[in-house]
């Protein structure tokens, strides 16, 4: 009993910091964004604009990115019915975005390092859906195979859009880049809230 209690269960707090990154990231965005002068595009200016070195109060989107980093690794550490593989991709991308943030975009540049921090960081979120997956007896939904593939595809083809526009220097790099983050956000939450669920169901079944 104690075994099925560790694997299924996903504790408060992992729902908690689940809730808690899209919450920072898009309440990270949109208040940093407004403390903009005039002339700043949430369409074509990227979220690490706002936390680079020639941004109005970066501090603000800093510190959400921060925070969505922390919350990702706080998730992956609760959220057992996941593949370790996935909770280890997790993990991986809130310490990448945590890196992020330490290595903000200067007025000119984009360091080398940011990139790659950032690279990671999408890149394991991407995957995460299908890393995650498992075929256990008792495996949520959301966590089978098949939702696993077609959430990576999907979160797949969102950040190819971004990789496009940044890469051609579009209009909507900014609109992409959100969509995709926004999207990969969402994901392990709703992982958290179908594991939960689906152990309550099983409680009350028996």
């Amino acid at each position: 009993m104690t075994r099925d209690r560790h694997t299924d269960d996903v504790p408060v707090w992992a729902l908690v910091s689940s809730a808690a990154a899209p919450v920072l990231l898009v309440g990270g965005w949109t208040l940093a964004a407004s403390l903009q002068p005039a002339g700043f595009d949430q369409m074509s200016d990227t979220i690490s604009d706002l936390a680079g070195l020639a941004a109005t109060d970066r501090w603000v989107m800093t510190i959400a990115l921060v925070g969505v980093g922390a919350s990702h690794v706080t998730t992956a550490l609760g959220l057992h019915p996941a593949a370790r593989l996935g909770r280890a991709s997790l993990a991986l991308a809130g310490v990448a975005t945590i890196a992020v943030a330490a290595i903000p975009v200067t007025s000119s540049a984009t360091p080398t390092a940011h990139t790659i921090a950032a690279g990671v960081a999408f890149l394991s979120l991407t995957v995460f859906p299908t890393l995650a997956s498992r075929t256990t007896r008792h495996t949520t939904a959301l966590l089978r195979p098949t939702a696993g593939v077609l959430a990576t595809a999907t979160l797949a083809v969102a950040l190819g859009w971004f990789v496009v526009e940044l890469s051609t220097g579009g209009p909507r790099i900014g609109l992409s880049e959100r969509v995709s983050a926004g999207a990969q956000s969402l994901w392990p939450l709703a992982v958290v809230l179908s594991s939960r669920a689906g152990r309550r169901s099983r409680n009350r079944h028996g």
